[in-house]
């Protein structure tokens, strides 16, 4: 039914048209759009949760003939939370949008008849700290002031996802997602991680999975909205379906980490945790088989370098710059891996060219290339992620690298590995297909040159630097002429140097 539940897209950015019409920013809609679908989500399968326990207990007469302690048990049991109001008033959104008089008590209680956990993740009830997670309560307030609050909510409760599993909820859930991605970097995530590249990620991780019927730990630690986790877990659980899995994930932003909470209540086995990753790890006695990741681009460290540069867990070998994290969080997804496991991580052109020889940086690439753990760099097509037209590069990591992969790193250049979109999604003008998808795992399984790869030795990689001091004569005492001199860099003391880099 995945086709039929984007029938709601639309509907729900026409909830936009009020934000419009009352004057909030564009970029602010994300912000009030969150709470809301989150709530939605967590009604329809809260609903869809109590009419299976109403048949398991032999219809609603039997239901209701059992005490109500033993009720609530059995809901609560399920730990994809309760909502006391929901169940006993049996009065959903769309029936206390009927009655507009009554609109603003039953909405009250509504949001309060949630658990604990669910009225903290939705922020109904701020604490002390003020904004909390999805923050609803303050969004609350503004569209009353605006007076838009009940037609607001109406159009949220007009959306009906009770009919759909939650594979097709997911679905619809990482469409608005990848919308408000691209709408508003501050609030939505600043990479979203496309549908097309989670494919390939998954895909190339599955060709590496032996199909035994073992525990497979998947790990994200900078999970966003959950995109990227729930999206490869899903793949490689259709890959093999007798593979038991468990998903764990952090995220520091508040609302991104509430609704990858919201949604990992809904799976099997899923642990999301809030938090600073690089400076507080929430999983630190914990290995993973499959890990990976898209942590921001170019975002700095500064303002918790003290702790980091502190941290006792030895995850750090060497520290960048700290105007770049991404080889931060390289590093501590690598400390993560299990004896044998394999990690696909998303970066941009930084992580391969920044520092020169002898820096923190390449100091990481020689420490990462001398452990034997980077199996290839995948560069992808430009205009790939929706709010950026830059390369983006895999790279695949493996502690469990084949005989004929050791020592050695394939290079592969899938850039032109696509077919353009219809319709062009923000910067997105391009998606690896299938077919590219494929080819692009085929080549990396079969680890051979071909017209786009080739596999170095990981010697190659290794250079040094080489200071060279130029005069204006050669060996005779002779001028040379400018033709042949190398571009020299001006040194205080009047020297001159010139840099090599020798592979």
């Amino acid at each position: 039914m995945t086709d039929n539940i984007l029938q709601y897209e639309s509907k729900i950015w026409a909830t936009a048209d009020l934000l419009r019409g009352c004057g909030i920013k564009e970029s602010e809609w994300p912000s009030y759009m969150m709470p809301f679908f989150a709530l939605i989500m967590i009604e329809s399968r809260l609903l869809r949760l109590f009419e299976e326990e109403i048949k398991i207990a032999g219809g609603e007469k039997a239901f209701e003939a059992m005490r109500e302690d033993d009720r609530l048990a059995l809901l609560l049991d399920k730990k994809q939370g309760y909502n006391k109001y929901l169940f006993e008033q049996k009065k959903s959104l769309v029936e206390i949008c009927a009655n507009d008089k009554t609109f603003e008590i039953d909405f009250d209680a509504y949001l309060k008849g949630f658990d604990e956990e669910t009225k903290d993740l939705l922020g109904v009830e701020p604490g002390d700290e003020g904004e909390k997670f999805l923050n609803i309560k303050n969004y609350i307030s503004i569209l009353k002031n605006k007076k838009v609050l009940l037609g607001y909510v109406k159009k949220w409760s007009e959306i009906d996802l009770k009919p759909y599993s939650n594979s097709d909820i997911t679905t619809l859930e990482e469409h608005i997602k990848r919308r408000w991605a691209d709408m508003s970097a501050e609030t939505a995530g600043e990479q979203y991680t496309p549908d097309d590249v989670i494919a390939l990620m998954a895909d190339i991780i599955a060709s590496k999975i032996e199909p035994k019927e073992t525990l497979l730990k998947i790990y994200d630690p900078a999970c966003g909205g959950g995109n990227l986790l729930f999206g490869v877990e899903d793949r490689i659980k259709e890959s093999f379906p007798n593979r038991y899995t468990q998903t764990f994930g952090q995220e520091l932003n508040d609302a991104l980490f509430a609704l990858a909470k919201i949604e990992s209540r809904f799976r099997e086995d899923s642990k999301i945790e809030a938090g600073n990753t690089l400076t507080d790890d929430k999983f630190y006695n914990d290995e993973f088989d499959v890990s990976i990741a898209n942590p921001p681009f170019g975002v700095d460290w500064k303002g918790f370098q003290t702790d980091i540069r502190n941290d006792k867990t030895g995850r750090y070998k060497y520290f960048p710059s700290v105007g770049d994290g991404q080889l931060l969080f390289t590093q501590h997804l690598i400390s993560k891996m299990a004896h044998d496991g394999v990690a696909v991580i998303v970066h941009n052109g930084s992580t391969l060219f920044s520092g020169d020889a002898g820096s923190n940086e390449s100091n990481i690439r020689k420490w990462m290339l001398d452990a034997d753990i980077v199996e290839a760099v995948i560069q992808l097509p430009t205009d790939e992620f929706f709010n950026t037209g830059i390369y983006t590069y895999l790279w695949v990591l493996n502690k469990n690298k084949k005989p004929h992969q050791k020592g050695r790193v394939m290079l592969l250049n899938a850039s032109e590995k696509f077919k353009p979109l219809r319709k062009n999604k923000g910067s997105k003008r391009k998606e690896v297909d299938a077919g590219s998808r494929l080819d692009i795992v085929t080549t990396l399984g079969k680890f051979e040159d071909n017209d786009y790869a080739r596999v170095f030795d990981k010697e190659y990689f290794y250079f040094n630097k080489q200071a060279i001091l130029l005069t204006n004569v050669d060996e005779q005492g002779k001028f040379l002429p400018d033709s042949i001199k190398l571009s020299p860099i001006k040194l205080e003391n009047g020297q001159r140097e010139a840099r090599l880099r020798l592979l």
